[in-house]
């Protein structure tokens, strides 16, 4: 289990990595966000169906249980802070408005397939009939309809408060410590941001002791990917200043390599 674990850290760390470069690059050619924006609406979409499930995050004797998105949030944060970073609080919360009201439409659309009449050979390929698959189905997107109402609510309130504390702290500290900003305006949101949802995504559900537990279990994982993350607004603040340069860094080695 716990190499499990340790392969799906490298593996994220691979894929913010990767993403940080392909955004800022993209800030940095573009002077927009828009590519940002459509990040940020991906990965919200895909915390919304992820938070269903609760994971084992445990590490040995250390027990951790907490949504699967808890994975994802992070580079919401992170993206949060980097179009905070570039182009101001109001574009900021123009993203925040833009992504909500998509959730809003995704929501619709889950719905829609929840009341469609399910044709009367689905499931048929992966050894299920239509009622069985159905039902599956509806338990399995009607929970997530709830949690993307409990989202919606923590979403609202802590995408904005991180956009306030961030914009905050870069002028107290005058555009310096970004690690400092970055960290003080994620660890708050990310606790907050935790409380609320679970507490009304799985409220009346389940148990008290495990609701928190799994909130503790969710504040801890999200601090530990937010602080990783960390490193990751330096390198996107390289690369848009133009201090960093992969591409660059690409071509000549492959221009070498011919040569």
């Amino acid at each position: 289990m716990e190499s499990i674990v340790w392969l799906i850290l490298l593996v994220w760390l691979i894929v913010i990595f990767v993403s940080t470069i392909f955004i800022s690059h993209y800030i940095k050619i573009q002077k927009r966000e828009d590519v940002a924006i459509a990040f940020f609406v991906l990965f919200l979409a895909m915390s919304q169906i992820l938070a269903a499930k609760i994971g084992d995050f445990s590490i040995g004797d250390f027990k951790i249980r907490a949504p699967v998105a808890v994975l994802i949030f992070p580079f919401t944060f992170q993206i949060t802070d980097m179009v905070n970073e570039n182009f101001g609080q109001k574009a900021t919360h123009r993203m925040i408005f833009i992504a909500f009201i998509t959730q809003i439409f995704m929501t619709i659309f889950i719905w829609f397939s929840i009341e469609m009449s399910s044709a009367p050979y689905w499931g048929f390929d992966w050894g299920s009939d239509p009622a069985e698959a159905q039902k599956w189905w509806s338990n399995f997107l009607g929970s997530t309809v709830r949690i993307t109402a409990a989202s919606w609510i923590a979403f609202i309130i802590t995408e904005n408060l991180d956009a306030i504390l961030f914009a905050r702290f870069k002028k107290y500290t005058k555009d310096k410590n970004l690690w400092l900003r970055n960290v003080l305006s994620d660890v708050p949101t990310l606790a907050i941001d935790s409380l609320i949802f679970v507490s009304i995504a799985f409220g009346g559900v389940m148990p008290f002791q495990v609701i928190s537990s799994i909130i503790w279990g969710q504040i801890l994982t999200k601090w530990f990917f937010g602080v990783i993350d960390t490193p990751f607004m330096y390198l996107s603040r390289g690369i848009i200043r133009g201090k960093i340069d992969f591409f660059s860094f690409l071509r000549k080695n492959s221009i070498n390599q011919i040569e």
